[in-house]
């Protein structure tokens, strides 16, 4: 069993302060406890800010050249850590350890290296009349991160705040501990100077509001749920600092009548259920032509069935468990709100999947017959539940995918180009994928509406860590 007993403050690992409590580190694959992490308080986040503030004069005035060979020595050092990393990833949340080897831990290497090609060929300073812009680190920021896809959402903040020249502190899911220890230790290792990473542990109401509302960080980055990126405006308000938020998603896949309905609906089931539906731009409201409807509800079932739920250690699991119990009993509460509501279940249901009597694993669920008011169709479930809702128009369709609070992401499935881009031009959604489309690193993320503001991801997930100054001349 495993203790983490250490923060990593001013390039050093230090006990926490007096007052931290631990909460435990739990394997969902069997409920057993693997070991015990420190949680910790207002004064470890001061140490840390502190820290991140008088690394910042030195770090914010390195050249180009100096913070890439920075996160290229990082990269090194993460790529000899790899098989560590999904490990980790794997015994944290219960990813299967295929998705750890090959997408997990592999992206936030992609991550770093999407940020150094941004940071090459990145406009600093630009003429504009007879003035000069120049683009600077913002200060001392704060990085926030969740546990579902952990590695890629630590390395798309640290990388760019790193390469705008910003000093972080990071503070990591409680729930995801092992991967961000190893991600502390490749920094280490990599030689990134004293101050300028820094990453502590703790709950977002004690570590997280105590960042957010700190007068010495310049900016918060938090990706997490709409709930807890409110809270952390909220707290961030009365200092005036910038927040950047990817929060939840409840994306529609419309697939429409020219669409090959077979390869729609599978893709869509298998990029939903992948991570367990634990994926903020998961396709979870498939809206599908009325005529084509039941059609589609048999494909989804069968798909659903198909998938295999299990250990994740065994290479032929394609899902594992989800994060948490308290995961486990949302959906399961959800799952419960969708048959009251009266939704028809064509997959999956309540409980764990046959022959697994222990773990947080939840059953491959697709419901039918669903309307865009019922809850299952309105909140975030954020495990593997379809709703599968009809429609009668292409204008009803997309009425149907914008008819939600949130707008992160949204899939077409449609063999016309010009009709996709047509479509896509009306979903309010920050990220459109076309017939199966994986995410671009290279290309900015981000959601409206309450799915956040801001952008992640090449040069526009630089351009967030920095800020503007003119200088005008006579």
């Amino acid at each position: 069993m495993k203790t983490l007993d250490k923060f990593y403050i001013n390039g050093q690992w230090i006990a926490p302060s007096t007052g931290a409590t631990f909460t435990d580190i739990v394997d969902p694959a069997t409920e057993a406890l693997t070991g015990r992490l420190a949680m910790g308080t207002a004064d470890d986040a001061d140490r840390a800010v502190h820290a991140a503030q008088a690394a910042f004069p030195a770090w914010s005035a390195t050249s180009r050249e100096t913070r890439i060979a920075v996160l290229e020595r990082v990269m090194a050092c993460y790529q000899a850590r790899l098989g560590a990393l999904a490990e980790a990833v794997r015994l944290e949340i219960g990813a299967p350890a295929t998705l750890c080897e090959t997408l997990q831990a592999p992206i936030g290497l992609g991550q770093i290296q999407a940020t150094v090609e941004a940071l090459r060929q990145f406009e600093f300073e630009s003429a504009r009349g007879r003035s000069y812009v120049c683009r600077e680190a913002i200060g001392v920021v704060a990085l926030i991160t969740p546990w579902n896809w952990p590695l890629n959402q630590i390395a798309a903040k640290v990388a760019p705040a790193l390469a705008a020249g910003c000093t972080v502190v990071l503070k990591p899911s409680e729930i995801a501990p092992l991967d961000a220890m190893l991600f502390a230790e490749v920094m280490h290792e990599a030689g990134v100077p004293a101050g300028v990473f820094n990453m502590i542990f703790g709950e977002g109401t004690v570590v997280g509001r105590a960042l957010s509302s700190h007068p010495g960080v310049d900016m918060v980055s938090i990706t997490g749920s709409t709930r807890a990126g409110v809270e952390v405006a909220i707290s961030a308000a009365p200092t005036v600092k910038r927040v950047a938020q990817e929060l939840g998603g409840k994306s529609p896949l419309l697939i429409l009548d020219d669409a090959d309905l077979q390869t729609a609906v599978v893709t869509g089931v298998t990029q939903l259920m992948m991570n367990s539906g634990q994926t903020c731009i998961a396709p979870t409201r498939m809206l599908v032509p009325r005529a084509r409807y039941e059609d589609a509800v048999t494909i989804a079932a069968a798909a659903a069935n198909a998938i295999q739920v299990g250990d994740p250690a065994d290479p032929a699991t394609s899902m594992g468990p989800v994060s948490s119990r308290g995961q486990y009993d949302k959906v399961q509460r959800m799952i419960g709100i969708g048959l009251e509501e009266g939704a028809r279940l064509a997959a999956g249901g309540p409980g764990r999947p046959d022959g697994l009597e222990r773990g947080y694993y939840v059953r491959p669920t697709v419901f039918a017959d669903v309307r865009n008011d019922m809850t299952i169709a309105r909140e975030e479930i954020f495990g593997p539940v379809l709703v599968m809702i009809p429609y009668d128009s292409e204008d009803e369709a997309i009425a149907l995918a914008n008819d939600t609070e949130y707008g992160l992401a949204a899939y077409i499935a449609c063999n016309d180009p010009e009709r996709t881009r047509r479509i896509a031009a009306r979903l309010r959604a920050g990220a459109v994928f076309v017939n199966g489309a994986m995410l671009d690193i290279a290309a900015p993320f981000g959601g409206y509406k309450t799915s956040g503001n801001g952008r992640e991801f090449g040069p526009e997930g630089l351009a967030e860590f920095l800020e503007t100054k003119t200088v005008s001349a006579p």
